[in-house]
């Protein structure tokens, strides 16, 4: 799949703000399965210096800085995304042990993936809950991923919430419902539970072509000896493929935010509008 995007994101503030130095994570992310083609990237105002840069994870980063007060901050992205992997199956298992739960991680793989399998705090009712799937793919690591992401799409309303971080695992569990990001913390809480390491992803998402307002979306990546690397959707109940767009991933969803930084103004207040195109082509 070939996919056009564009991603305006507006700020205004209440009265004229000094600025301090954001973090974006708008860039999408270059590899294998998805090459990006003819990025482009302004922000008005013009910042006073704009530097590009790997962040401690891999993920492309930008720093900007400024300079004068303003009342307002626009960054708009655009780029071209060919996605290669069209079988989210294709790759071989090299560990033979990490068929079977809880997965323990082999030598340098065991090292590096440390802080992607820390526990997330969660109840006894997501306990029990990851145990069920457990019992329910007989503790068999690729049919409990495959199972857990449906046992959420099944049973959880998916709702639009567009300010504040994921809720915690027991109140998503608790309400049966939640954004896209909620189900994510969800997901890798029962995954980190049984020793799998497993990432927040942020990015874009094909959907529906007549979509009236499109959102930034959120999945699962959890690391597979010899697959690397995978992404598992349950907002959608979907193992991911070619029609999700990868912007940034990380251990903790705060390391994937698009957009971070503060302003100095007192008693000003800021709102935040947002605008994603996307069109898609086959190649």
């Amino acid at each position: 799949m070939i996919y056009n995007v564009s991603h305006r994101t507006e700020y205004t503030y209440s009265a004229p703000v000094f600025l301090e130095p954001h973090i974006l994570h708008l860039w999408p992310r270059n590899d294998a399965s998805q090459k990006i083609n003819g990025f482009s990237f302004t922000v008005d105002p013009q910042p006073a210096g704009i530097h590009h840069f790997l962040d401690a994870e891999s993920n492309n980063a930008t720093c900007l800085w400024f300079e004068d007060k303003t009342a307002r901050l626009s960054i708009t992205t655009s780029f071209e995304a060919r996605m290669s992997c069209h079988n989210p199956f294709s790759y071989l298992v090299t560990d033979n042990a990490f068929f079977q739960l809880p997965v323990v991680y082999e030598n340098f793989d065991a090292a590096a993936l440390g802080p992607f399998r820390s526990t997330i705090d969660t109840d006894e009712a997501v306990t029990a809950f990851g145990m069920k799937v457990f019992r329910d793919s007989n503790g068999n690591t690729l049919d409990f991923l495959s199972q857990l992401c449906m046992a959420l799409y099944n049973n959880f309303k998916v709702e639009i919430r567009d300010e504040g971080p994921p809720l915690p695992p027991a109140i998503t569990f608790q309400e049966k419902r939640g954004a896209c990001r909620d189900l994510v913390l969800l997901y890798m809480s029962v995954c980190r539970s049984f020793g799998l390491a497993s990432r927040f992803v942020s990015g874009y998402q094909e959907g529906d072509p007549d979509m009236d307002h499109r959102h930034l979306h959120a999945w699962v990546e959890v690391y597979i000896p010899g697959g690397g690397w995978r992404g598992f959707d349950p907002s959608l109940g979907l193992v991911v493929a070619d029609r999700h767009i990868v912007l940034a991933a990380s251990y903790d969803p705060a390391g994937a935010l698009p957009v971070v930084g503060n302003f100095r103004g007192t008693g000003v207040e800021a709102t935040m509008e947002h605008l994603i195109s996307l069109s898609a082509a086959a190649e």
